[in-house]
């Protein structure tokens, strides 16, 4: 932020003649406004980059009493001379208001004594008694002013206008002619005043307030690069404006509405310039952000294309209306340093924001998956504008009954030949029906594997497309298998990973009592539970399930992929593709068909519908279900796992870091060790099978050779001796004393001293929530 060193002000004045006005309907005005010439600008501020770029007066306003000179927010003043009084208006959250100087009634005023400006008259009788919209804009186009002040006409109570307009160099600026064509057809409209200012308003650090950067529900805007500032465009950081026009327009109005020319307020009975008017203070009432399903004229949105809001946001913006006559300083946010008045309900105001952002393309304005028909905008459009914005498709809702008869999971994979058959005899043992593997890059015989497995009827096997499509290769493995005709045969689909397992707990705990327990809901989320090595160091050819039982506990927010979740879904249409934890791709017209539930069957809030991919404290639960995810294994076989994502080096940090956060043993969960007599009888039917027990034996063996190698490599062995030793081992039972910058961090951010020096979870457990119980019967029913 500039700093403007402070600097003086010397004013000389000389009496003109009184010249009336007449008062008609429309009205146009020049603020009486200045940068500094370059002769002397240099001089007051020597530190700016363009000092003449910079706002040096916003007004001189002539009553009969006395002239009042409005000068620019930055500028630290004294007053030169003892008949010179300086008013300094209050500062707000850093920006302050500006500062004026009185002085006798005059009507020429000579500043620095390098440029005399005319004095205008005050024309608060303009507005006397009246009910005024207020706002100020960017170069506005005059058909929106229409649209804007006809619709609060209607249904605000307003009767009256003042639009202070901010031109900016190169505009192409349209004249009041036509103003006033575009308003001549409102016939309560009173008064109308367009009163423009040729300086730059804006706040110095910020860009044009119609870039992307500036729309709140963007999408994409951490992806972009940091726009340039444009203070002739940007959010208005000169807040004497408000002063200004408040003195020279607004002291004798009745009640003042300030919003954007994007704002539709529909009151009803009692209008907030009522409420102003009768209450002790000001009113401030919330926007709700709007937005068209589509632009028919593509590249010029009017107010009547809006139709829609998000469905998993409710953000808005702030607007107020106030009686001049009350104390207090006028701002964007506010209208006086008391508490607005407390309404008993809200008024609809929706804030078009495809007027605010004109050039950008809806996609680039708000994600629109997330779109959706709002009848009372659109309802309140056509009647006031006659307004026919184009609508979200519409779709009919599913009535065929659902089956459960297909379960297939969708799965990538890379060396993971030894936990390959248990994963799938489990899986198989509780309902799953099909199996879409992908794999790439194997070098133990994975996908030799498969491809015996798929000869044998068990499973479908296809080498991943990553690199002819150029995805990566999980994103791939999805694009490809949401194409498939297994796909499209089957009931339910969940894509996880082979050291994912589905752990059930009603019933007998199969995929059929999970489907009876959740009712007509079509979407489950498996919340994961992350299950640590439990200090076992060596791989043996055993079952997982039955090896690692110390886990995360059930309330852990962080790290932030503890309450991770995989989602099992119907295919009937609701979303476009298959993503890694969720299906993605939102079709907004299918939202009212969308029943979301989370592990205990209760439904996941709304504004986890188009994104979210794990849970919170507001929708985490294990009551039906729980996601077992065992990331590490033991350490022998996590020396494999990053071996396979770094062949020729391992990144210290790195994999520590992810140890750190995946290696959680705090306490213990055998609740799936009801379901491994089910899951050996499906794994011994594979193991009767000799050349399948010859390829699982074969990359048991390629495992355990493996594991040999990498510790012969001193970067391995280094990270093997870290992972397996005391200090790491007691952290991984003290997940509770961090947060989520330690995670990111990884264990060297720790103490050295800090696992000797604090208690493990058990033996200080915190004090948490109980796991939510499910709804008595399926919420969805």
């Amino acid at each position: 932020m500039l700093v403007i060193p402070e600097v003086n002000i010397y004013v000389e004045w000389t009496e003109i003649r009184k010249n009336g006005q007449k008062v008609k309907k429309f009205h146009h005005f020049e603020a009486n406004s200045t940068v500094p010439k370059a002769d002397y600008a240099a001089e007051l501020w020597p530190d700016a980059q363009s000092p003449t770029a910079l706002p040096e007066v916003l007004d001189v306003v002539k009553t009969t009493d006395f002239t009042r000179v409005f000068c620019a927010g930055h500028w630290g003043l004294v007053a030169d001379g003892r008949a010179l009084k300086l008013a300094k208006v209050e500062q707000v959250n850093g920006y302050p208001g500006g500062y004026f100087v009185d002085m006798p009634s005059m009507g020429k005023v000579k500043i620095q004594g390098k440029r005399t400006l005319n004095a205008s008259p005050v024309a608060t009788d303009i507005f006397a008694d009246l009910n005024v919209l207020f706002a100020i804009e960017c170069n506005p186009d005059p058909e929106d002013v229409a649209d804007w002040v006809k619709f609060n006409v209607a249904n605000a109570g307003a009767e009256a206008a003042l639009v202070i307009r901010r031109i900016s160099p190169g505009d192409r600026v349209p004249d009041m002619a036509d103003f006033r064509k575009a308003l001549r057809g409102i016939k309560a409209l009173k008064t109308f005043v367009l009163l423009d200012y040729e300086i730059p308003l804006g706040k110095l650090d910020h860009p044009a307030e119609s870039d992307r950067m500036e729309a709140p529900e963007a999408p994409g805007k951490a992806l972009l690069d940091k726009p340039e500032n444009d203070i002739w465009r940007a959010p208005l950081g000169q807040f004497g404006v408000y002063a200004a026009a408040r003195f020279r327009f607004l002291d004798d109005a009745r009640a003042v509405l300030h919003c954007a020319v994007a704002d539709m307020v529909n009151t009803g009975k009692e209008s907030l310039f009522d409420l102003a008017k009768a209450g002790p203070s000001y009113v401030k009432v919330r926007s709700r952000y709007v937005y068209p399903w589509k632009i028919p004229n593509e590249g010029a949105p009017r107010i009547g294309d809006h139709s829609c809001v998000r469905f998993d946001s409710d953000m808005g913006a702030s607007i107020w209306c106030a009686d001049p006559k009350m104390k207090g300083f006028w701002r964007p946010f506010r209208a006086s340093p008391k508490p607005p008045q407390t309404l008993d309900a809200a008024p609809e105001v929706w804030r078009c924001m495809a007027i605010r952002h004109k050039h950008l393309k809806i996609s680039e304005l708000v994600p629109k998956s997330s779109l959706v028909v709002a009848p009372k905008l659109v309802k309140a459009l056509k009647k006031t504008l006659d307004a026919r914005a184009v609508l979200p498709p519409s779709v009919d809702a599913v009535t065929d009954t659902p089956k459960n008869e297909r379960v297939l999971v969708v799965t990538t994979m890379k060396d993971e030949g030894p936990f390959i058959l248990e994963w799938l005899a489990y899986h198989r043992s509780i309902g799953v029906t099909d199996f879409l593997v992908y794999t790439n890059d194997c070098s133990d015989g994975t996908d030799e594997m498969f491809d015996l497995l798929q000869a044998k009827g068990h499973v479908e096997h296809r080498q991943n497309p990553y690199r002819e499509v150029g995805l990566r290769p999980q994103h791939a493995a999805y694009h490809d298998a949401s194409e498939s005709d297994v796909a499209e045969a089957a009931d339910w689909v969940i894509c996880m990973d082979v050291d994912e397992y589905i752990n059930i707990h009603v019933g007998e705990g199969t995929l059929h009592d999970l489907f009876d327990a959740v009712g007509d809901a079509n979407i489950i989320s498996l919340t994961w539970r992350l299950f640590g090595n439990a200090q076992v160091v060596d791989f043996e050819d055993k079952f997982i399930t039955e090896q690692f039982f110390r886990s995360a506990p059930k309330y852990i927010r962080k790290p932030h992929q503890a309450w991770g979740f995989k989602t099992m879904f119907r295919t009937l249409g609701h979303y476009k593709k298959y993503g890694v934890h969720r299906p993605k791709g939102l079709k907004p017209e299918m939202l009212e068909q969308v029943k979301w539930v989370n592990g205990s069957g209760n439904p996941v809030p709304a504004k986890m519908l188009r994104t979210g991919w794990r849970s919170s404290t507001s929708n985490w639960g294990y009551g039906l279900a729980t996601l077992n995810h065992y990331s590490l294994r033991s350490a022998e076989s996590y020396l494999v796992k990053r071996f396979r994502g770094r062949v020729n080096h391992v990144d210290r940090d790195q994999g520590l870091n992810y140890w750190f956060r995946m290696n959680n043993n705090a306490t213990e969960d055998r609740s799936i060790l009801n379901k491994i007599p089910r899951a050996k009888v499906e794994f011994d039917k594979f193991m009767a099978d000799p050349d399948i027990r010859a390829m699982h034996e074969h990359s048991v063996a390629a495992h355990k050779e493996r594991v040999q190698s990498l510790l012969q490599s001193p970067d391995y062995k280094a990270l093997f001796d870290e992972v397996t030793g005391e200090r790491l081992n007691a952290l991984a039972q003290m997940n509770h004393h961090f947060g989520s910058q330690v995670f990111e961090d990884g264990p060297d951010s720790i103490p050295a001293d800090f696992h000797s020096q604090n208690k493990t979870f058990d033996e200080a457990p915190p004090v948490s929530p109980t796991d939510p119980n499910p709804p008595a019967k399926p919420y969805f029913s």
